[in-house]
């Protein structure tokens, strides 16, 4: 598997506009890395009070894409509840803010699983903006059956 567009990324995340902050995945090692990109546009609500006149993407946000990125690569990696699956975040630690992401940034998504076991996925993840990293995160998510 090497790309995932949109409608394939909808099929695996609940999340909807305005929530949804993966655009594309240009590259999956399966159960092992995942490369994503977050086009990172004016239009977005957020930016309206983030700041005025000085629009910031707000690092939780930034966050919220990596894990995101996280569990598409959890979810394509593990099939075993195919339909039925969802990958709830679990954890957050040693998380980075390195510069500002504006308006006309895009984000490149970076997941790398540096643990699995039992379900819960540890990830070493960072967010790229021209080949820069403006931002990283140890992750922790687990994949479960979703009950409705």
């Amino acid at each position: 598997m090497n790309e995932l567009n949109i409608q394939d990324i909808l099929k695996r995340l609940p999340h909807r506009y305005p929530f949804l902050l993966v655009d594309r995945v240009v590259e999956v090692e399966i159960g092992k890395r995942l490369r994503a990109l977050k086009n990172v546009t004016m239009n977005e609500p957020h930016f309206q009070g983030h700041f005025p006149g000085f629009p910031v993407m707000p690092g939780v946000l930034i966050i919220e894409a990596l894990a995101q990125a996280a569990a598409i690569l959890a979810f394509v990696s593990e099939d075993k509840y195919g339909e039925n699956a969802a990958v709830y975040f679990a954890g957050i630690d040693k998380a980075r803010f390195r510069r500002p992401v504006t308006p006309g940034d895009q984000l490149e998504l970076i997941a790398n699983v540096s643990r699995r076991r039992s379900g819960m996925w540890q990830m070493e993840t960072a967010a790229l903006v021209d080949g820069v990293e403006v931002a990283s995160a140890l992750l922790m998510a687990t994949l479960r059956e979703h009950v409705q």
